[in-house]
């Protein structure tokens, strides 16, 4: 039996806090930054991608991460990202926000590869709950994260965000202190046996691929909500509090959805929580489509409950992958998350353009139901290595 390590994961937990939460700026900014720069909504879909592109090199960055002290990446991103989004406001031009969302990006890369590992061997065998604490902090990092950023910018102006930088600062200096003694064992420590890489590629291609396309359907919906929701909002006449704080009740209630499905997923399975929390989202979304005039708040409640517990879950069924590099696998699962994701968001962003944003919507409550086959699909090649139970 392998303990599960409390003050280890309430440590790693609150780094993913410390993290997300200047990560989660772009969204609730993004109505103001479309107005200062003069940019379109797929113009806007690049702040995003530029953000997004470092994961491509997440395979690269999984096997680096493998040959160094990684924990380092996790002390040190939380002041790298502050630094690059607190600056957003103060972007003079549309490259420069290109360049300080790249930065973002890269750190942000930098530290979710090693930091879900971290979390493995700290949970020790309560994989699911431990992947739970983990999303917990990154979901609870998207609910204030909203609020502070539009906080900021009602107290000092959209250029005035830059004096939030010394708190990511702070963070990162309370983690170097709390990790700096950490001995990374088993996956960190472990050295990588000749051609392990392209055996694992041919083994795992299909449960990949899989879950490339469950990612893909799945991220039409959770990209239309987590990033373009406040200019939704505010082009149906909402206000940017009203939509800021939209974006948190979404977030919030995601939290209680990650803190709820890793660990239920241990009990009933993957694939159960996957299906329950895909159906349930869709069916909300269509909810929120058509009612959010009169029913916000409740019917975000819910979509961002069964919206976001996939998280944990797709987490957890990498690290049950019965591999000697679980960095690597967590790695390419990132990398498949966001290349999907960015190909998705500017999408959405290019028809939101030329067809509006309701209608985009719409299509993306539709994508929604797509997902299911693709669950199944995972599940079934799951089966076959025998990594996790349906």
């Amino acid at each position: 039996m392998k303990p599960f390590k409390k003050a280890e994961v309430f440590t790693i937990s609150f780094s993913h806090l410390a993290h997300d939460i200047y990560s989660s700026f772009l969204a609730p900014m993004l109505p103001l930054l479309i107005e200062k720069v003069g940019i379109t909504l797929s113009q806007a879909a690049f702040l995003d991608i530029a953000r997004r592109i470092p994961a491509l090199f997440n395979p690269l960055f999984g096997l680096m991460a493998e040959r160094t002290d990684a924990k380092y990446f996790v002390i040190l991103a939380p002041a790298i990202t502050a630094i690059a989004m607190s600056l957003v406001g103060l972007a003079p031009s549309y490259t420069v926000l290109l360049i300080l969302l790249f930065v973002a990006g890269l750190s942000a890369a930098l530290y979710h590869i090693p930091s879900p590992v971290m979390m493995k061997e700290a949970a020790g065998d309560k994989v699911g709950m431990g992947m739970s604490f983990f999303m917990v902090g990154g979901e609870s990092a998207r609910t204030l994260g909203p609020l502070i950023i539009t906080a900021g910018i009602s107290l000092w102006g959209l250029e005035g965000t830059y004096r939030l930088v010394p708190f990511g600062l702070l963070a990162s200096l309370l983690l170097y202190f709390r990790l700096r003694n950490l001995t990374m064992h088993a996956s960190f420590a472990k050295k990588r046996e000749k051609g392990d890489t392209k055996k694992f590629l041919i083994r795992y291609l299909p449960f990949f691929s899989a879950m490339g396309g469950f990612l893909l359907f799945q991220s039409a919906m959770k990209s239309a909500l987590v990033l373009y929701l406040p200019v939704y909002l505010t082009q149906h006449g909402f206000g940017l509090w009203h939509a800021g704080i939209s974006l948190s009740v979404l977030q919030l209630f995601g939290v209680l959805g990650t803190m709820f499905a890793g660990s239920y997923s241990d009990k009933i399975g993957r694939t159960n929580m996957l299906v329950t929390s895909t159906i349930l989202s869709a069916i909300f979304m269509v909810l929120f489509i058509f009612y959010h005039e009169n029913f916000l708040f409740p019917i975000l409640a819910v979509l961002g409950f069964f919206l976001l517990a996939s998280g944990p879950v797709l987490m957890a069924s990498v690290q049950d992958l019965n591999s000697s590099m679980p960095t690597f696998a967590n790695s390419l699962y990132m990398s498949v998350n966001f290349g999907v994701s960015s190909i998705v968001v500017y999408l959405l962003g290019f028809s939101g353009d030329t067809i509006g944003l309701d209608t985009t919507y719409k299509i993306a409550a539709a994508c929604a139901f797509i997902c299911i086959p693709f669950v199944f699909m995972l599940a079934r090649e799951s089966k076959k290595h025998g990594e996790i139970s349906s």
